[in-house]
């Protein structure tokens, strides 16, 4: 069933963060990293069942090397961390000047969120409006989920989608603990982003088929693999700088069809 994987994720998304609202900062900081280092595996086997779908692997490697290029030129990952810093900044000072003055909030520390995506975990003290938007911006700004919903919208293979609900559901926990119940809200922006991309991704189904198909899906590996390399603290790699590829791929699928 196409779009599964987007109604899984906004399941884990208001289910963590009811956890999170009752459980509060209880939840010990080594248990959230052995966790997120289980997700990171299961992340990296996903990339590798991926990976094994191309028939060409000279198609993977340039779609890969031009989209970092064009990725590179185009800064996309400074672009989407700089996005968003802009609107922590922006919410944290909505809340500063709305709420009277109080002690310090609970300090936060390392969540598991989807590796690419704008840093905005950092606990505080904060309305329902804060929770959301960082929380939004986490769950939607980044790599895991243009190639889960393609991948989802495209062959109806929900699995990165659902590994990708994982790690949501589980930063979702964490986030709530500090940020409170506006992290619930995200939800509605994981439901209609995701969503939106999925059915564009089933519109355009008719036209990437076959061996385009096959060797999007195995670029799609490679960019997986690398947040899971995130994920594991193996290697830090800028993983929205190669979205790009996912465009190549396609193209260069059918170019290698024609001469």
């Amino acid at each position: 069933m196409k779009g599964l994987g987007t109604l899984i994720n906004v399941a884990t998304v208001l289910a963590g963060s009811g956890l999170g609202v009752a459980l509060g900062s209880r939840l010990p900081a080594r248990t959230r990293e052995t966790l997120t280092a289980g997700l990171g595996v299961v992340t990296v086997l996903v990339a590798l069942d991926m990976a094994r779908a191309t028939s060409n692997i000279l198609i993977v490697l340039g779609s890969v090397l031009l989209g970092g290029l064009v990725g590179e030129g185009l800064r996309l990952e400074e672009r989407l961390e700089g996005l968003g810093r802009r609107v922590e900044g922006l919410v944290a000072g909505a809340s500063h000047r709305s709420e009277p003055r109080r002690g310090t909030g609970a300090g936060g520390g390392r969540v598991p969120v989807e590796a690419g995506a704008p840093a905005l975990a950092q606990a505080g003290t904060g309305g329902i409006a804060r929770g959301f938007v960082a929380a939004s911006l986490l769950f939607c700004v980044g790599p895991m989920t243009v190639l889960g919903s393609l991948q989802d919208g495209l062959t109806g293979d929900f699995q990165l989608l659902a590994v990708k609900a994982a790690l949501d559901g589980f930063a979702s926990i964490a986030l709530a603990s500090t940020l409170g119940a506006g992290v619930a809200l995200s939800a509605a922006t994981v439901l209609v982003v995701q969503g939106a991309i999925t059915i564009l991704a089933r519109v355009l189904s008719g036209l990437v088929t076959g061996p385009a198909l096959d060797e999007l899906t195995a670029t799609g590996g490679a960019l997986v693999l690398m947040i899971g390399l995130s994920l594991l603290d193996i290697k830090r790699v800028p993983v929205a700088n190669f979205l790009p590829a996912l465009i190549f791929a396609p193209v260069i699928a059918w170019l290698a069809q024609r001469f």
